[in-house]
């Protein structure tokens, strides 16, 4: 009987797994589907907009928008000379290269005196830079625009006197509240970093300084790939501040030459989507650029050890 028994238990256990596995088998495919459609319901508004904006608006406004035919590039020559672009593309070229630079500068300072020294006021640190994150920035408008207006600055920094209507005080905004951030991923990434390299070092005769610049930035070259991409796409499409900020029209970011593109009684909804074509591309540029680093980066200093 007990021989019996033993061997009727492998196929007991087959039939249980086979059970098992059916169930598993069958919903494989469930996941993959479920996200191709929702990417096709995320794809479809900017699959339309690039199409109309390389469509005459007669023939949209004859034939509606999902319709096919009246191509044409006119779209986008008008909505360049129509908004200025020109213009307002070096604006933002102006804003966004300086602000990110010191954002990643500062967040790596930052981030580097978390990771490397122990102190009593440690995380207490790293939480003051990061608590400028949990307040939106509309709370902040009103103390933000009174101490810009009071602060006097020489006329070659800014043709106001103050920090009001200056691409550096928009850029010190946005430096202000994305560090925190920054040095949040970047001090968690540095946390990874064995300590026996800075031993070594210190036994070189390195001293702090060239421990930061020759050891730790050129470690950290994956994540700060992943952070300037998201920061260029941040402070490249913020409006925010800059409509608060600044006041004259010619220092406006290219964000606001959409504006620029709707009439008074009537808008061409196609030029519209040719506008927005051509101000997404220096983004989709620098992420395709940087996609390598990009992917590898979000997962470095997830976990420590």
């Amino acid at each position: 009987m007990s021989v019996t028994a033993r061997r009727a238990r492998p196929s007991t256990e087959g039939l249980t797994k086979s059970r098992e596995g059916g169930p598993r088998y069958g919903n494989r495919w469930g996941m993959p589907l479920f996200l191709t459609a929702v990417s096709l319901l995320w794809l479809g508004p900017i699959a339309l907009a690039l199409l109309n904006s390389f469509r005459d608006y007669a023939f949209t406004a004859k034939h509606g928008y999902v319709s096919w035919g009246g191509f044409t590039l006119t779209n986008y020559k008008d909505a360049w000379t129509q908004g200025d672009f020109g213009r307002h593309f070096f604006n933002s070229a102006l804003i966004t290269v300086p602000a990110v630079l010191l954002t990643l500068f500062f967040s790596c300072c930052i981030a580097f005196v978390v990771a490397r020294f122990s102190f009593k006021f440690n995380l207490a640190l790293l939480g003051l830079f990061t608590a400028a994150n949990l307040l939106p920035p509309q709370a902040l408008l009103i103390p933000v625009y009174r101490m810009f207006r009071a602060i006097q600055v020489p006329f070659w920094v800014s043709d106001s006197g103050t920090l009001l209507n200056s691409f550096w005080g928009l850029i010190l905004v946005n430096v202000a509240f994305q560090t925190g951030f920054c040095a949040f991923v970047l001090s968690n990434y540095m946390k990874t970093i064995p300590r026996e390299l800075y031993e070594s070092a210190v036994v070189d005769g390195a001293g702090v300084l060239r421990q930061f610049f020759t050891l730790t930035l050129p470690l950290c070259r994956p994540p700060l790939a992943a952070l300037a991409t998201l920061e260029v796409t941040w402070i490249y499409n913020e409006f925010f501040w800059a409509t608060v900020l600044l006041q004259s029209g010619d220092k406006f970011p290219v964000t606001s030459s959409i504006n620029n593109l709707r009439g008074e009684f009537f808008t061409n909804n196609n030029l519209v989507a040719a506008g927005s074509v051509m101000i997404a591309l220096p983004t989709l540029v620098i992420f395709f650029v940087l996609q390598k680093q990009f992917v590898s980066g979000l997962t470095l200093g997830a976990t420590k050890g």
